[in-house]
């Protein structure tokens, strides 16, 4: 069984071989595993075991856009670079929408329809299409995407107080992920990927009225529009935080796939019980404690039990609760695709490499994978 097929018979619902594995880095992560494990390939997550190749269109790629200490992507917002302890990340230094209203009317949202930035999705599908499960991924859909233009306050006021501006807003960005996913299609990817953050980790950033009425009938909108493209793709959805407020009717309208499953806002295993065969989960390790602070052992047990309880039966993927961020050593990742590997029944499959000059046996990553400061394989 390889990848591909391991996705399908697990988001159908049936027991595969071994549950799917998928992890994404942030730049110093991937940076840190590319040098150390001597990784060429196109995909370091490929490299290292990920049953799933994922590519991006849209706002989602403006997060670390360029070197500089700030800079302006093409949506018109303006970025800057925050130092903490660890690594780097991004914040929002202007919103372009910000202040007057009348912005919006000459406003124009980048052209979802440009070949270049799908480039990477076709280099990816020619390398990797014939094994993986490949994703097109346009995320910061509509809420992120409004309130990144206009600013979270202003853009929560417009909601309750000029709703007929923020609409337009919203059916105006809306476009981007709604022509990506077609393209992505036409381009035969398995499974679209949406998102926006509309939790906080302690429940709903806005009430369930609030966002049935300005969100649940454009998602319905995107995903009819994927279906009617491919009836048979599969949609995921991200939202960190708390929101099994939203779950029930996200499913109704037609969501297959939930992701990250933030395990300090939502309990993993209380959403499978209370799920089940409705809606397949994505994630479920904890990124904020267990990954970065907790042992190689600690991982193990975390692993294990994802598998164990939101794997029978199918029905999940096992991945972190988000990017691998830069507080997390190298061992832990080890000990995240070992612990993996070693549940499945077919621990030591070969993975073709691409260049075809080698094969990367997936017992490398129980025996090979260096610690830190040892020298790359």
């Amino acid at each position: 069984m390889n990848s591909r097929e391991r996705v399908q018979i697990a988001l159908s619902f049936e027991q595969p071989d071994r549950t799917p594995v998928f992890a994404s880095f942030v730049p110093e992560i991937e940076q840190r595993l590319r040098r150390q494990f001597s990784i060429s390939e196109l995909d370091t997550g490929a490299a290292l075991g990920n049953d799933m190749v994922k590519s991006c269109a849209g706002l989602e790629m403006s997060f670390n856009g360029k070197p500089e200490p700030e800079y302006t992507d093409v949506w018109g917002i303006r970025w800057r670079y925050i130092k903490n302890n660890s690594g780097l990340y991004t914040e929002i230094a202007e919103h372009p929408l910000a202040g007057d209203l009348d912005k919006l009317d000459s406003f124009e949202i980048p052209d979802p329809c440009e070949e270049s930035q799908y480039d990477d999705f076709c280099r990816k599908k020619e390398l990797y299409g014939h094994e993986k499960w490949m994703i097109g991924s346009s995320q910061i859909s509509i809420f992120e995407a409004c309130w990144y233009l206009r600013g979270l306050h202003a853009f929560l006021t417009d909601m309750v107080l000029r709703p007929g501006y923020a609409e337009l807003l919203m059916d105006k960005v809306m476009q981007f992920p709604l022509k990506a996913a077609r393209k992505y299609i036409e381009l035969d990817a398995d499974m679209i990927w949406f998102g926006d953050d509309v939790a906080m980790q302690t429940g709903m950033m806005i009430s369930l009225d609030m966002w049935r009425k300005f969100f649940k009938g454009r998602y319905a909108q995107l995903f009819a529009e994927c279906r009617k493209a491919n009836p048979r793709i599969k949609i995921a959805y991200h939202s960190c935080g708390q929101c099994t407020d939203i779950l029930d009717d996200m499913i109704e309208i037609g969501l297959d796939v939930l992701n990250p499953l933030q395990p300090m806002a939502m309990d993993p295993f209380e959403t499978k019980r209370r799920y089940g065969k409705r809606l397949a989960l994505f994630g479920g390790l904890c990124i904020q404690n267990t990954l970065p602070y907790g042992s190689a052992g600690d991982v193990q047990k975390a692993v294990n039990e994802l598998i164990i309880e939101l794997g029978k039966g199918g029905g999940y993927i096992l991945a972190p609760a988000h990017h691998i961020q830069a507080d997390t050593s190298v061992e832990n990742i080890r000990s995240f695709y070992e612990s993996a590997i070693k549940t499945a029944s077919h621990a030591r499959q070969r993975v073709a490499v691409p260049d075809g000059t080698k094969y990367l046996k997936q017992e490398l990553l129980t025996k090979g994978l260096p610690k830190n400061g040892e020298a790359s394989i």
